[in-house]
C-alpha cells in the first residue's frame, strides 16, 4: 500500500489511467479499491471506538422499501414445510440492491473506461469483498440532525443537495475527525421520514420517481471523499446523491450528458466513486438507532463490520453491518 495518497487534483497516479482515477494505486488488477486503506493495523485502532458495547445493526429489513424504489422487484419470501418437522425459505425476485445494499463495482461503469482498474466487469464481483471482510472504524455525520439544530430542517423525501459545507458543518458541529481508512456515513433522515408513511404514501413517492436527499454530485465532493481518504461511504438514503440525477448541460439529454466523461461526474457522482476512484457505496443503511446512540453520547464513531453475501461476480449484496460502540 502506498505510505502517502495523492491528492485528487493530483489523479491519476500512473501514466494511462483514466484523468481522476485511482487505478494503478494498490497494484494491477486490484479489486478493493479503497477498502485497501482497511488494514489490520487501522482494525486493531478502531478497537478504541467500542466503549459501552452496544451494538447497532445497520440492515432495513429485506422488504423495504415497499413497493421498491426504481422499478426493482418485490422480494417474494415463501416458506416450505407445512405441516412437516422441517421448513426451509425460498427467496424469489430478490434484487440485491432494493434494501440495503453495498453497490459493488460491477454495479456502473464509466461511460468512457468501463469499469474500476481497467478489469472486465464480468470480473469484478461482490465475492472478492466477502471473502476479504470489512471491519475498521466508522463516523457518522448527522447532517439532519445538524440541519435541525439551525433551523433548516431536511426534507429527506424531496431532492436535497448535500454540499462539502454542510458535511463539514455538521462534522465541526459534532466535533468528529474523519481519518484516514474510515467509513464515512452520513443520516439524511430518510429512514425516519419514510417509516412516517402510509402504504398510500409510499406508493406516491416511488410514483414520484423516488425524491430524495443527498450528495450534490460534483467533482468537489468527489475530492473531498477522495482527500479524506476514506474506505467507503454510506448513508440512509436510497442512491447516494441527490435523486433524481439533475439536467446539467442546457439543452442537452440526460443520456448524452451522461456518455461525456467530462461531464459524468457533475451528472452521476457514482461514476466518479466507483469505476474511478475504486470507492464502495452504501445505500439505503438504517442509522436512526445509532444516530440517535450517538447524540445522547456526543461521540459520532463506533467499530464498524460489515460481512457482504460470498455471491460469486455479484454485483451488489446487503451490507450485513453492525456498528459496535
Amino acid at each position: 500500500m502506498p505510505a502517502d495518497l495523492p491528492p485528487y487534483a493530483s489523479l491519476p497516479v500512473t501514466e494511462g489511467a483514466p484523468r481522476g482515477s485511482s487505478w494503478g494505486l494498490w497494484g494491477e488488477g486490484d479489486v478493493f479499491g479503497t477498502l485497501n486503506l482497511l488494514t489490520p493495523q487501522r482494525v486493531q485502532a478502531a478497537r478504541a471506538s467500542i466503549r459501552t458495547g452496544r451494538v447497532f445493526a445497520l440492515n432495513l429489513e429485506l422488504e423495504l422499501p415497499d413497493p421498491p424504489a426504481f422499478g426493482r422487484d418485490a422480494i417474494v419470501h415463501e416458506v416450505t414445510g407445512g405441516d412437516g418437522n422441517s421448513s426451509d425459505d425460498i427467496i424469489r425476485l430478490w434484487n440485491t440492491q432494493a434494501s440495503s445494499q453495498w453497490d459493488g463495482f460491477r454495479h456502473v461503469r464509466s461511460p468512457a473506461h468501463g469499469a474500476y482498474s481497467g478489469i472486465p466487469e464480468g470480473e469484478h464481483g461482490i465475492h472478492h469483498w466477502a471473502r476479504r471482510g470489512l471491519a475498521g472504524r466508522a463516523v457518522l455525520a448527522d447532517v439532519a440532525r445538524w440541519r435541525q439544530t439551525e433551523g433548516m430542517p431536511l426534507a429527506a423525501g424531496e431532492r436535497v443537495e448535500i454540499t462539502v459545507d454542510d458535511l463539514e458543518a455538521t462534522l465541526a458541529h459534532q466535533g468528529t475527525t474523519v481519518e484516514t481508512g474510515d467509513v464515512f456515513l452520513f443520516r439524511t433522515g430518510w429512514t425516519t421520514w419514510y417509516r412516517g408513511l402510509d402504504a398510500t404514501g409510499r406508493a406516491a413517492w416511488v410514483e414520484a420517481g423516488n425524491p430524495a436527499a443527498g450528495l450534490l454530485a460534483s467533482e468537489d465532493t468527489a475530492a473531498w471523499l477522495w482527500d479524506h481518504h476514506v474506505a467507503a461511504v454510506g448513508s440512509d438514503g436510497p442512491a447516494l446523491e441527490a435523486w433524481p440525477i439533475p439536467l446539467r448541460m442546457g439543452e442537452r439529454t440526460s443520456r448524452q450528458a451522461l456518455a461525456d466523461p467530462t461531464h459524468a461526474a457533475s451528472m452521476f457522482l457514482h461514476f466518479s466513486l466507483l469505476p474511478l476512484l475504486g470507492m464502495p457505496i452504501g445505500e439505503l443503511f438504517d442509522l436512526d438507532a445509532l444516530a440517535a446512540d450517538c447524540a445522547a453520547a456526543g461521540t459520532w464513531d463506533a467499530f464498524f463490520t460489515s460481512a457482504p453475501i460470498n455471491l460469486q461476480n455479484g454485483v451488489a449484496s446487503p451490507p450485513n453491518a453492525l456498528c459496535i460502540r
